[in-house]
């Protein structure tokens, strides 16, 4: 092989490894919006898309007409730390409201390919009215027009929505706002990434409720695994055959490493353990690193892929950019074991004291409470610690990466070491 070939090959390696933790950071890519990421994917489609379906059985679709690509990821159990935020400085989490809203909304979206934010602002309170169970919009209130643009902002960033006149905030300040949009209702199909349809259920809707758990995990079950992929440790898996078994087993361990910061062997079950310490499971990660531009780190604990580049995740720890985040580190870093909820609430006070100008959104009667609650809740999320069910707060294995060496303040650039 000539030189000028083997350059192309590495070229190509090389891109094809960057649009897999592109799309593991952004399963949703929209040429309008990140024209040279699509393009990349777009050029790579296919080696791309069989990296995912060898190793994590997802699919990706690619539209280069349309202007879109979509992996189609699925979990088998419902992932909480990913909500959906308000596009606004404090990115907090979507509440009840805003749920039903952005489902509403995006029912009522497929009605017209081009829409006024004061039109469809009608559909979606008039929907509301009629379905029993759902709280009514009322646009005449700025709490629930404020939501409303919450959703529709983040539809806008998914591309479902192109605004083509006005300005979608202005909706806030009076329902009369003049806003133009364009709808891609194709894409709007693409959003939602389940198996399984909810209209397919036949759940009654007023029983829903009760029986959320299984209706969830009725939009995820994929059928080609059959009783393989049943949850639990002691769930009856008899009548599955090798084949999906040996399926389930190197789908459900990549989607984890791909997904989760890291992976303990103590949170897989026994056949999965067993088929990471296997010759083929051995060779099947290092490869899966490999082609997908991770390094792969192995501890007696666990295993992670760890992306050099930090391509392949839509959250970094450790990162300044949200005061929780700074929080979490040093509280990690005072725990040389496990640690009491108020030991650990008292450690935020005296953050808190210490560094007087800095969160100050903490600052109250309540502050260092919420202060440690929200650091936990980061420290959760990246796998550096678990709750006991006594309340005790124990670093993970992982944590040992991470310690403090100096604290540095816009205030004080000499802080303590």
């Amino acid at each position: 092989m000539s030189e000028l070939a083997n350059q192309l090959v590495i070229a190509e390696r090389a891109e094809v490894a960057r649009g897999v933790r592109l799309l593991l950071a952004d399963p949703l890519i929209v040429e309008r919006g990140a024209p040279e990421m699509f393009d990349l994917v777009r050029r790579r489609r296919d080696p791309i898309a069989q990296w995912f379906d060898y190793f994590c059985g997802w699919t990706l679709i690619v539209e280069p007409r349309l202007g879109y690509a979509r992996l189609v990821k699925v979990r088998a159990y419902p992932d909480q730390t990913r909500p959906a935020r308000r596009l606004r400085s404090g990115r907090a989490e979507f509440d009840r409201l805003r749920y039903v809203l952005l489902c509403v909304t995006a029912a009522e979206l497929f009605a017209a390919p081009v829409t006024t934010i004061g039109l469809l602002a009608g559909r979606v309170r008039a929907a509301t009215v009629e379905d029993p169970l759902l709280d009514d919009f009322d646009t005449a209130t700025r709490a629930h027009r404020m939501a409303f643009v919450d959703v529709l902002r983040l539809l806008e960033s998914f591309g479902v929505l192109a605004v083509v006149d006005g300005v979608t905030d202005s909706y806030v300040d009076s329902q009369s706002a003049k806003v133009l949009f364009r709808v891609d209702a194709t894409l709007l199909l693409r959003i939602l990434s389940a198996p399984n349809g909810p209209s397919q259920l036949g759940v009654p809707a007023v029983e829903v409720p009760a029986r959320l758990d299984e209706v969830l995990g009725e939009l995820v079950r994929e059928r080609r695994y059959g009783p393989a992929a049943a949850p639990g440790r002691h769930a009856d898996r008899s009548g599955v055959s090798d084949a999906q078994k040996n399926l389930w087993l190197r789908h459900s361990v990549f989607r984890r490493l791909v997904d989760d910061p890291v992976v303990y062997f103590d949170d897989l079950t026994d056949d999965e353990r067993a088929y990471l310490a296997s010759p083929t499971g051995r060779q099947l990660l290092r490869r899966a690193a490999e082609h997908g531009g991770f390094v792969l780190e192995e501890r007696a604990e666990g295993v992670l892929f760890v992306d050099p580049d930090a391509i392949a995740t839509d959250t970094r720890f450790p990162d300044d950019a949200s005061t929780a985040k700074v929080a979490a580190l040093l509280l990690l870093d005072t725990m040389s074991g496990a640690a009491t909820d108020e030991q650990l609430r008292a450690a935020a006070a005296d953050l808190l004291t210490r560094f007087p100008r800095w969160a100050r959104t903490y600052h109250g009667e309540d502050g260092a409470q919420r202060l440690c609650a929200d650091a936990l809740a980061v420290l959760r999320s990246f796998g550096l610690i678990s709750v006991r069910r006594s309340g005790l707060v124990e670093p993970l294995p992982a944590a040992a990466r991470y310690r403090v060496t100096e604290i540095r303040t816009t205030d004080d650039t000499e802080g303590p070491s």
